[in-house]
C-alpha cells in the first residue's frame, strides 16, 4: 500500500484505475501537472532563477542488476556526482555474484528485493514479482508524486506494457518500434559476424558464406596462425552456454541464414529448418576436428572477453557492443590485429542476414520494490534518467568537463575521447557517461545527439544498418507460471542439452538421430501447444504494433 503524505492526498484523488482511463490520465497531464505544482513545491522542489531544480534531502536508493559482468559504482565518478547532486538521489548497486537466476528467485522468495530492480524483459521472474505484489504500480505513483513521469514516458511504451489490469509495472530502456526502423537508417544492431582483420586479410578476404567457403577459411586460419602471443588460436568463438542454449549457434545462425519467423501465417520451428541444420552439420564437423575448442562449452563472459581483448578469436557470431572495451585494447596494441565484421554464413539462396533491432519491448526493464521506503523519490528519480536531460547527463556527461556544443552539435574533449578509446573502465571511473548507466537508456532520443562513430567501433556498427529489421512481432512475454510456460520452460532446457549433443556428435548420422529425439521428446511434452500459444501471441503483437498481416 502507498503511504501518501499530506502533501499528496490531492494527487491521490486522482489515481485513476482500468484501461479506458489509462488513456485519459495521459490528456489530463498538463492540467495535473500546473494544478500539482504547489503541491510539487511542498515536496522539497523548489525552482531558483536559473529555472534549476534545488536537490531533496540526499537518500540511497538500493538498485538490483541482474547482471554479474556490471561493475559501475556510484559516487566517485563526474556523472553520477552530478546526478546526486541535481535529484539528492545516490545509488547502491547490488548484482549477482554467481548464477544471475538463483540470487533473482532467492530474493524473490526471501521478499527482500531491493528498492529498484532491473531485468531483462524476457525473464519469468517480471510477471512473477508483479503477480505476487512485491513492485509498485507505477501509474499510481506517478499520479500521487510525479505527473512529470507522464510527459517524459513514450505513450507507445507504456500501452505495450500496461497490462490487463489497466496499469504500468515497468519501464524498458532501449525500446524501438516499427515507425522507428522506418524512420531512421542509422539504426545499428548487435549481432555480427566478426573476423581477426590481420588473419582474414592474409587469408585473402575469404568468401565465408558457404558453409564450403567458411570451413577453407577456418582450418587455414589454424594452420597459418596456430598461436597468438603463445597462447594456441581458437578458430571459432561464441557466446556462452547456458540452460536456453548458445545465441551463436541458434538464434545469431538463423537470423545469419535469414530463416522465417513464421510460416502461412503460424509461427515457424527455426530450430528445424534445413538450411539451419546444414549449418549446424558444418559446426559439427569443424567441433569433431578440434576447430571448436571445449573451452567454447564453459567458458564464462568474463574468460570469453579476457580472450577477445588477447585476439585469440578467428571467428565468431558475437555481439558487437559485448567486445567493444576489449576491441578498443586491441586497436590501441595493433589497427590490425582487430576484429572486423564481414558477410558470415548464409542461406542456399545467398539472401542478406536478417538482424533484429531490439522491440518494443527493449532490453531491460526497471521496476520500484514495495521495500522501498521513498517510492516517491525512486519514481521522480525514474523520471530525472528517462528526461532529456537525464539522457544528455547518461550519454554526454557533463557539458564544459566531458563535451562542448559546436553548431548545435555536441563534441566530446579530446582528452574525454582518448580516454574512452583505451581504457574503458578508467573512463567509467574518471566520467562515468556514455551509457555506464544504461538501465533507462534511450537510444531514439539519443539519435539527436549520437556522436559521431570512430574506428575501431565504427565499422562493426555500420556493416550492420542494411540489415537490422524490426522483428518485435515475435517477442513473447515471459509466462512460466503456466501450463504452456512450464513446457516452453522445459524445451529450452532440453534444447540447451541437445544443442551441445549435436555439436560434440561424432557423425551426421549420430547428429540426426540426437536432433529425431529431441523432436519426439519435444513432442511428447506438447510443444505444439507453444507454437499455437506464440502464433495467437504474434497475431496479437501485430494489431497492437498495427503490423499489416
Amino acid at each position: 500500500m502507498i503511504q501518501v503524505p499530506q502533501y499528496a492526498v490531492f494527487a491521490g484523488i486522482m489515481r485513476i484505475r482500468g484501461r479506458k482511463r489509462m488513456i485519459k490520465r495521459w490528456i489530463q497531464a498538463g492540467a495535473v501537472l500546473l494544478m500539482t505544482g504547489g503541491l510539487l513545491l511542498v515536496a522539497g522542489l523548489t525552482k531558483n532563477q536559473g529555472d534549476t531544480e534545488q536537490p531533496e534531502e540526499e537518500i540511497t536508493l538500493d538498485w538490483y542488476i541482474n547482471y554479474s559482468w556490471f561493475t559501475a559504482g556510484w559516487g566517485e565518478n563526474l556523472v553520477s556526482r552530478t546526478i546526486t547532486e541535481e535529484t539528492g538521489v545516490s545509488v547502491n548497486f547490488i548484482t549477482p555474484r554467481g548464477n544471475e537466476t538463483e540470487k533473482l528467485n532467492a530474493l524473490i522468495a526471501s521478499d527482500s528485493l531491493p528498492d529498484v530492480v532491473t531485468i531483462g524483459w524476457w525473464e519469468p521472474q517480471m510477471s512473477e514479482m508483479i503477480e505476487n505484489g512485491m513492485v509498485y504500480v507505477l501509474n499510481e505513483l506517478a499520479d500521487a508524486y510525479d505527473p512529470c513521469f507522464y510527459e517524459v514516458a513514450d505513450p507507445d511504451v507504456v500501452r505495450w506494457y500496461t497490462r490487463e489490469d489497466g496499469n504500468l509495472y515497468c519501464y524498458p530502456n532501449s525500446s524501438y518500434t516499427p515507425k522507428d526502423l522506418e524512420k531512421y537508417d542509422n539504426i545499428p544492431v548487435n549481432q555480427t559476424f566478426l573476423v581477426r582483420k590481420d588473419i582474414y586479410e592474409a587469408l585473402g578476404n575469404p568468401d565465408m558464406t558457404t558453409p564450403e567457403g567458411f570451413y577453407d577459411a577456418v582450418t587455414k586460419a589454424a594452420a597459418i596462425c596456430p598461436e597468438v602471443n603463445g597462447e594456441p588460436l581458437l578458430p571459432i568463438g561464441a557466446h556462452v552456454f547456458d540452460d536456453t542454449g548458445c545465441v551463436s549457434f541458434d538464434n545469431y545462425l538463423q537470423n545469419f541464414l535469414a530463416v522465417p519467423y513464421e510460416k502461412d501465417g503460424k509461427i515457424y520451428d527455426r530450430y528445424t529448418d534445413p538450411e539451419y541444420l546444414r549449418w549446424l552439420k558444418l559446426f559439427r564437423r569443424l567441433c569433431s576436428e578440434g576447430y571448436i575448442t571445449p573451452d567454447v562449452f564453459v567458458d564464462t563472459r568474463t574468460q570469453m572477453s579476457e580472450k577477445i581483448a588477447e585476439g585469440r578469436y578467428f571467428c565468431m557470431l558475437y555481439q558487437r557492443t559485448d567486445m567493444a572495451d576489449q576491441e578498443k585494447i586491441l586497436y590501441a596494441n595493433d589497427p590490425e590485429k582487430i576484429y572486423i565484421a564481414v558477410d558470415g554464413p548464409k542461406n542456399s539462396n545467398g539472401d542478406d542476414p536478417v538482424l533484429p533491432s531490439n522491440g518494443i519491448n527493449g532490453w531491460t526493464v526497471t521496476m520500484i520494490s514495495k521495500n522501498c521506503e521513498h517510492p516517491d523519490r525512486a519514481i521522480r528519480f525514474m523520471d530525472y534518467l528517462m528526461s532529456e536531460k537525464g539522457q544528455k547527463r547518461t550519454y554526454l556527461g557533463v557539458e564544459g568537463v566531458t563535451y562542448e556544443m559546436q553548431d548545435g552539435r555536441p563534441v566530446i574533449k579530446d582528452e574525454v575521447k582518448k580516454l574512452l578509446n583505451t581504457d574503458r573502465e578508467a573512463y567509467d571511473r574518471l566520467y562515468g557517461a556514455d551509457g555506464c548507466y544504461w538501465m533507462l537508456q534511450n537510444n531514439v532520443m539519443q539519435l539527436s545527439w549520437q556522436l559521431e562513430l570512430e574506428e575501431p567501433l565504427k565499422q562493426l556498427a555500420e556493416w550492420t544498418y542494411p540489415y537490422a529489421c524490426y522483428t518485435g512481432q515475435y517477442d513473447a512475454p515471459p509466462q512460466e507460471n503456466d501450463e504452456i510456460g512450464q513446457i516452453s520452460k522445459k524445451e529450452k532446457k532440453l534444447w540447451s542439452e541437445t544443442l551441445k549433443k549435436l555439436l560434440l556428435a561424432d557423425s551426421d548420422e549420430t547428429f540426426d538421430r540426437i536432433l529425431e529425439d529431441f523432436q519426439k521428446k519435444r513432442e511428447q511434452m506438447g510443444y505444439d501447444r507453444v507454437l499455437e500459444a506464440r502464433t495467437r501471441q504474434m497475431q496479437e503483437n501485430k494489431k497492437k504494433l498495427g503490423i499489416d498481416e
